[in-house]
């Protein structure tokens, strides 16, 4: 068994891990730069080591973090998602150092990282594919291929980064000169994001859907899947809101399911991952791309199963098999997460970092929150812009929005814009509510940019926080 866990990762993930080890025993090691100091995942952590001045190029920094890990006696590291988790080298560094990778293994990180190698793993088991180009040479034979691809299958076309993920490296395009432009760009893009400059194109499909399934293999050839998640609500392909299951026609959902399970186990995969697809107006489902780490969205698989996707990674990585099987695996209500982040929607979703001046959050029945501030925190312009993910679960669809609306309210934050009147905006409108959604949702109801601000209910908390200053008081709230 894992005696001690360093996290590669900070902020909300890094707690979330930190917590499932903790409840095995498991002592836990944080890591931060020095930018990133009073982070709260520090605090939660049984140790902590500063890795560098930051920002952010240490948390990407192999070495430096094989070296704290060796440093304090870590004989694991888990990487979270985001920075290295899927980077393959990581892996292989790990295991050249004698410590044992919470996460697949190099290879299948390369495999299923590669989204055109991955789209020939899902092909040759059966499970639809968009049409798609290999990847593109650079100069005029990439741009002859392209123009071919699209006389071929016409617009609108995606033009993909083949390594990357998180939304990162996609561009839509809708005519020929976009699409010669679009190439050198895209090539841009992916260099700057993920170090490799590689693209191919697959056919844009019109409003569909974005459902995921969540997976988890051991190294006894065991796979299981806990069901799927509707991810559609999104700006710049970037989710914002996440629902398990995905309210598909049963025999749809059980298809993907399948469809995604038998992909695991013929690349021989290992930990938790995700196998992402789009799904069209008459149900026809696609293959979309892997993801080899914890998502953001475990949180709503873990709601309506029950089942710790963190606790299982770490005893998979332990050498133990799956302690569940398939039949154990029953889904059962609904469950919602929500990112609330400190961004400014009416200014184009723009990062507002800044001092959080007041936080009081939500609690009560079926309410999880999984974040890493408090007041006093300052919100930095180095990393990402997320203050808590909020996930709700209620027996139906009508109860788990109600009770995301109820614990939106709960949220008092002060010192920031954020996302959460946006959200109060999205629950009430009817084609939410009636599950009517894609990938086109946000584009498609720019009238929820209206939303009421919450400025005077803020400044009426603030002055509250700072007469209880006045007084002495401690005036955290949590």
């Amino acid at each position: 068994m894992i005696k001690k866990l360093l996290v590669a990762n900070r902020g909300e993930i890094a707690i979330r891990i930190m917590r499932s080890a903790q409840e095995l025993g498991i002592k836990t090691v944080a890591i931060y730069e020095e930018t990133d100091r009073f982070s709260l995942h520090v605090m939660r952590s049984d140790e902590a080591v500063c890795i560098g001045p930051g920002p952010r190029k240490d948390y990407l920094n192999i070495e430096k973090i094989i070296h704290a890990a060796k440093e304090v006696g870590a004989d694991a590291i888990h990487p979270g998602y985001g920075f290295l988790s899927e980077n393959p080298d990581f892996p292989q560094k790990c295991r050249e150092a004698g410590l044992v990778f919470v996460g697949p293994p190099s290879d299948i990180i390369c495999k299923m990282g590669s989204k055109v190698i991955a789209r020939e793993i899902m092909e040759s088991v059966g499970i639809p594919l968009i049409p798609g180009t290999k990847t593109l040479p650079e100069g005029e034979e990439g741009e002859k291929l392209a123009l071919d691809f699209a006389k071929r299958y016409g617009f609108p076309i995606m033009i993909k980064a083949v390594s990357g993920g998180g939304g990162k490296g996609i561009r839509v395009v809708n005519t020929e000169e976009q699409l010669i432009s679009g190439l050198k760009l895209a090539r841009s893009e992916a260099k700057i994001s993920f170090g490799n400059e590689d693209i191919y194109l697959e056919k844009g499909i019109v409003e569909p859907r974005h459902v995921e399934v969540q997976i988890l293999a051991d190294n006894f050839g065991n796979v299981i899947h806990l069901g799927s998640r509707n991810c559609s609500i999104q700006r710049r392909h970037q989710k914002l809101i996440e629902i398990a299951p995905s309210f598909l026609p049963e025999e749809v959902d059980k298809e993907i399911c399948k469809a995604a399970v038998r992909a695991a186990k013929l690349a021989g995969y290992k930990s938790a991952g995700t196998v992402e697809f789009l799904v069209d107006v008459d149900n026809n489902y696609y293959f979309l791309e892997v993801n080899t780490r914890i998502q953001v969205e475990h949180t709503v698989s873990e709601m309506v199963t029950g089942i710790d996707i963190v606790r299982e990674q770490l005893k998979v990585a332990s050498g133990e098999q799956l302690s569940i099987k398939q039949e154990d695996v029953n889904v059962r209500g609904c469950a919602i997460e929500l990112r609330i982040n400190a961004e400014d929607p009416k200014q184009g979703f723009m990062p507002n970092p800044g001092l959080i001046e007041a936080y009081q959050s939500p609690g009560g029945h079926g309410v999880r929150l999984d974040g890493a501030v408090y007041q006093g925190y300052e919100i930095s312009q180095f990393y990402d812009s997320l203050i808590v993910k909020l996930t709700v679960y209620g027996f139906t669809w009508e109860e788990a929005v109600d009770r995301l609306r109820r614990a939106l309210d709960g949220f008092n934050i002060v010192g920031v814009k954020t996302t959460i009147p946006y959200y109060k905006a999205i629950i009430e409108e009817p084609d939410f509510r009636s599950r009517n959604f894609d990938t086109t949702y946000i584009d498609n109801h720019p009238e929820l940019l209206n939303y009421r601000e919450q400025g005077d209910e803020m400044d009426k908390l603030a002055r509250f926080i700072a007469e209880l200053n006045a007084y002495g008081f401690n005036p955290y709230i949590s």
